[in-house]
């Protein structure tokens, strides 16, 4: 077990909405849909567009050829850009309250927003009408020490929560890879990220809540307690619906201690498959780890290049590592992280790691985890075409299915890069292309991918493991729960979201 050297530091149209009284809304997604029907909304009329000023203000309201560009796409543009007529800049639960009494009165769709971070079209305003930000409701309004809680608005960034968590000694252990995402969107997707394998996903944080139903009417879900058998949980119903049944505009937030010491290690492996054989292993080595994510060579050199970071050592005692390992391991003192260290270097060894090399200093595992963090950054600078999926499948078929994925992506002639959370097999696979037409890139993707989740649907997995549904991914969510499932979603959203208004075509809600 050596400890890893310091490397230098790195140096440092949206379519218009067509004319007319009337929005005719037909399906936005990039791939098809089945059985779609046309939904017609109201347009935004001036005198509706002057009340909703008066509810958020001028400074906070923008309307017409005022609206920005970043508000009508996220982070995935083939998903599609489509400007809404009016964005309101909501500070408070009860101008969100306002604004959806008077857009359900007048059937004016509403897309809600956070930070706009997301890979699936979930914040596109695919039917236009208004955009409803949370990203003013940015305050962390209270700490309960006693209970170790959080009371905070929904705008306020993860990175933000998590630093102030951490002066207050204490953590938030939901740790998505997109740092400047906001808590409310975690939320509203039920983002896992890397801790996910010790401490769970944003669910399991999630204590109360208040919700703005799309009638406006105000209501208040769970309680600061951390068990309930009290009826149906719509507060865990909530969590996930991706802004589909109601907007979040408070929420309490479980927390817990600081762990007191803490260490990265990297595990440098001949090849991705060896890499993943590894992690039942360590999983199993009563570790507890706080983390475990892989990583391909290719991606790792690609963040080297980006970040003039190289802090993933590509030669290990002589051989080339193609894969690796991140883990990180949390202790109460250094003697109790030796042991744990000890043991990992072990099981390492033993599932042909190259060695295994220690993240020894806080600048150092600043920097490694910086690298990790930055993939995503690279492959979208180094990229000109780009979608994803965000397939979870049992930890003990990860390597299989990454082996199958990368054949198929040669068969259709697709580029695959992939990292993602080895512990809970939550995998990020992104089909790039620098050289092919967007139509093409398409064409060749739908099939890849149509491949891929019905391969992930063998082996029992899911979906979307954090990155959620949208509008890009509804018919790859059809076909996995099946039509009687995907019923019951629809029917929920109906109950809470009878006009309809609320994030329209997304997730379940067919158009």
């Amino acid at each position: 077990m050596k400890k890893l050297s310091a490397r230098p530091a790195a140096a440092a149209e949206g379519a218009e909405t067509p004319a007319g009284s009337r929005i005719d809304c037909r399906p936005f997604s990039t791939y098809a849909q089945k059985g779609a029907i046309t939904i017609d909304y109201n347009k935004l009329t001036p005198a509706l567009a002057a009340q909703l000023e008066a509810v958020v203000t001028p400074a906070r309201f923008q309307y017409g050829e005022s609206v920005r560009e970043e508000y009508g796409h996220d982070e995935m543009p083939i998903y599609g850009r489509r400007l809404p007529e009016a964005v309101c800049l909501a500070e408070t639960t009860e101008e969100v309250s306002a604004i959806l009494r008077l857009c359900s009165a007048n059937r004016v769709p509403v897309t809600v927003r956070g930070a706009g971070t997301g890979l699936v079209g979930g914040c596109v305003p695919i039917c236009g009408g208004v955009v409803l930000s949370t990203a003013r409701m940015n305050r962390i309004l209270s700490y309960d020490m006693k209970n170790l809680v959080v009371h905070t608005q929904p705008g306020v960034l993860l990175c933000d929560l998590a630093a102030d968590a951490l002066a207050h000694g204490l953590m938030y252990p939901p740790d998505p890879g997109e740092k400047t995402a906001t808590v409310g969107g975690n939320v509203s997707t039920n983002a896992g990220g890397m801790r996910a394998v010790k401490y769970g996903v944003t669910r399991d944080y999630v204590l109360a809540m208040t919700v703005v139903l799309p009638s406006g009417e105000i209501m208040k879900l769970g309680k600061t307690v951390c068990k309930t058998s009290s009826g149906y949980s719509l507060l865990h119903l909530m969590i996930g619906s991706e802004g589909t049944l109601g907007v979040i505009t408070e929420l309490t937030l479980k927390l817990i201690p600081r762990p007191l010491r803490d260490v990265s290690l990297i595990l440098p492996f001949r090849n991705i498959a060896e890499a993943i054989a590894s992690v039942p292993s360590i999983k199993l080595a009563n570790l507890d780890p706080q983390s475990i994510e892989f990583m391909e060579r290719d991606i790792v050199d690609s963040s080297a290049a980006f970040t003039g970071n190289p802090v993933f050592p590509t030669v290990v005692n002589g051989r080339e590592a193609g894969a690796y390992i991140l883990v990180t391991l949390v202790g109460q003192n250094e003697e109790e992280l030796t042991l744990k260290m000890d043991r990992l270097a072990e099981v390492a060894e033993a599932a042909g790691a190259y060695d295994t090399l220690v993240v020894w200093t806080d600048s150092l595992k600043k920097d490694v985890w910086a690298a990790r963090s930055a993939f995503l950054t690279v492959i979208e600078a180094e990229t000109k075409l780009l979608d994803e999926m965000d397939v979870v499948v049992p930890v003990d078929r990860i390597a299989e299915f990454l082996v199958y994925t990368h054949d198929e992506a040669v068969a259709q002639g697709v580029y695959v890069r992939s990292f993602g959370h080895a512990g809970d097999g939550n995998l990020h696979i992104y089909c790039c292309s620098n050289d092919l037409g967007e139509d093409e890139f398409k064409r060749r993707v739908k099939k890849l991918m149509d491949a891929c989740y019905a391969k992930c649907a063998e082996f029992e997995g899911q979906v979307s493991g954090e990155h959620s549904i949208g509008h890009a991914k509804k018919e790859y969510l059809r076909r996995s729960v099946g039509d009687t499932a995907y019923g019951l979603m629809a029917a929920i959203k109906q109950v809470f979201d009878p006009e309809g208004i609320l994030n329209p075509g997304k997730v379940c809600h067919d158009l």
